[in-house]
């Protein structure tokens, strides 16, 4: 949905203050003050990865998928760990410029698009070796 708001004014210098304190109220309460709720989001992430590591330890026929997908997978999880949560928490804070702001609000919704191709295409992978 926050995506949605930065990507209304791709072509604005600076994103306006509504948007940037809608966006940022938003990351603030889903990474600072949903503690601990906010780590579900990694548990699922974690739990994840360890049926992907299953399904290539055990799938013996449909291990490809499993294989193809570690990189579709781990590459969002580690973006997200590294680079979007603290950008979040960032933003959440609002203690940047409006240019940073704005900047850090770009920064989340190209990462969040990379994220969701990759999901995206392991998803339909995971689909692909479940349906043959």
């Amino acid at each position: 949905m926050f995506d949605v708001q930065v990507l209304a004014f791709r072509t604005a210098r600076e994103l306006p203050e509504d948007t940037l304190r809608s966006i940022a109220a938003y990351y603030r309460r889903v990474t600072t003050l949903a503690r601990p709720m906010n780590s579900a989001i990694g548990g699922v992430m974690l739990v994840t990865i360890l049926a992907l590591a299953a399904q290539i330890v055990r799938a013996s026929g449909e291990r490809w998928a499993g294989l193809m997908s570690v990189p579709l997978c781990a590459g969002p999880i580690l973006l997200a760990g590294l680079r979007v949560v603290p950008n979040a928490v960032r933003l959440g804070a609002r203690a940047d410029l409006p240019l940073e702001q704005t900047r850090l609000a770009r920064a989340i919704c190209r990462d969040h698009l990379f994220c969701l191709w990759g999901i995206l295409v392991f998803v339909a992978l995971q689909l692909i070796a479940a349906l043959r």
